[in-house]
């Protein structure tokens, strides 16, 4: 669906830009924009890079184990319908890390790995399972320590102080996910409160 939205606004302004004979301008930025994003991905690279290979360190080293043991007693209570050495509680604790650390990029894999594992545990039914809701608010609201790869763009953009954006990102994704919490909690427990009526 999300394939033919873009489709259809590309094509729309395609269009309008032919009727008002603004072509030239179209063909402009797309060559710019073309450039900016192999711009913006080299420079996003070599940041990705210096961050997964901390990450690497710190997964060697036993600190992202160490890590893991701290988050896993508030992921437990997050998700009680996943056993605690289930793959699932794995693969959610590794995404969560690797969000703090702003690696959105790294991230995503181990979201998709486990969401897969929370739909074998809900034996493939279609409706998503409450940890999988869980696991999708606790995403898109993103807790962000350092956000690398927003950095990364003020840097390649010329900024005097890329790093200034941490505290506010920090207040931000922390309300963000506190929020994503509570509503996610109160309509589960409105839905239990309904089941039983």
């Amino acid at each position: 669906m999300i394939n033919l939205i873009w489709m259809a606004m590309l094509i729309i302004g395609i269009v309008v830009a032919a009727v008002n004979g603004r072509m030239s301008e179209v063909n402009a930025a797309i060559f710019e924009s073309a450039e900016d994003g192999v711009g913006i991905c080299f420079g996003l690279i070599s940041i990705l890079v210096f961050w997964l290979g901390i990450m690497k360190i710190a997964e060697k080293s036993g600190l992202l184990a160490k890590l893991s043991q701290l988050f896993k007693p508030l992921m437990t209570w997050l998700f009680p319908d996943v056993p605690k050495d289930h793959p699932a509680m794995g693969y959610i604790l590794s995404n969560t890390i690797a969000n703090l650390f702003g690696l959105g990029n790294a991230a995503t894999p181990m979201g998709i790995k486990a969401m897969e594992q929370l739909k074998k545990l809900n034996r493939d039914r279609p409706e998503a399972s409450r940890s999988m809701i869980t696991l999708l608010a606790l995403n898109t609201t993103g807790l962000t320590l350092v956000p690398t790869t927003v950095i990364a763009i003020r840097m390649k953009y010329g900024s005097q102080a890329p790093t200034e954006i941490v505290g506010t990102t920090l207040i931000a994704t922390t309300c963000a996910t506190i929020a994503a919490i509570i509503i996610d909690r109160f309509f589960y427990y409105r839905r239990v409160r309904k089941g039983k009526k």
